[in-house]
């Protein structure tokens, strides 16, 4: 049965933040079902917000840093095979405006933590999904589109 015999079907919508300080890229350490994953700063797009809000919300929420969105990296689709559940990611670039240390992270996150690009990669295995790898593989590739491709409309 297809969407169009009723059928209804939805992605889970996420947005990530990949930001760059001094050759590193901000990172947080989570616990997911036991274990310690790594993640780039995302999370899930809430009700009435923007992609934009939203990839803000979620690196403040997670890591401390206030940032500041500087471009669109890309829209990637992934199916979790242990779940089997979907998700449409929206990656952005961003760069660091303020961190405030004594701000208390999200439930789930244990740290946020830098890494260089190398250093990331060699840690693949500990990535929550192969997300994390595809969005910073863009960006260090110099993918960045202007931040009006994802436009919200009131």
């Amino acid at each position: 049965m297809s969407y169009r015999e009723g059928r209804f079907w939805q992605p889970d919508v996420t947005v990530a933040t990949v930001v760059v300080r001094d050759g590193r890229l901000l990172c947080v350490e989570e616990r997911v079902n036991g274990n310690l994953v790594l993640n780039q700063p995302a999370g899930h797009l809430e009700p009435d917000e923007s992609l934009e809000h939203a990839a803000l919300r979620e690196t403040l929420e997670e890591t401390g840093w206030d940032v500041r969105l500087t471009a669109f990296i890309g829209a990637y689709q992934w199916k979790a095979p242990e779940t089997q559940r979907h998700y449409l990611r929206f990656a952005f670039a961003a760069d660091t405006v303020f961190h405030d240390p004594q701000r208390s992270l999200d439930e789930g996150i244990v740290r946020a933590l830098w890494f260089t690009p190398a250093e990331l990669q060699a840690e693949q295995a500990r990535h929550r999904s192969p997300l994390v790898w595809r969005a910073v593989a863009d960006y260090l590739a110099g993918r960045r589109y202007p931040l009006t491709l994802a436009q919200h409309l009131a």
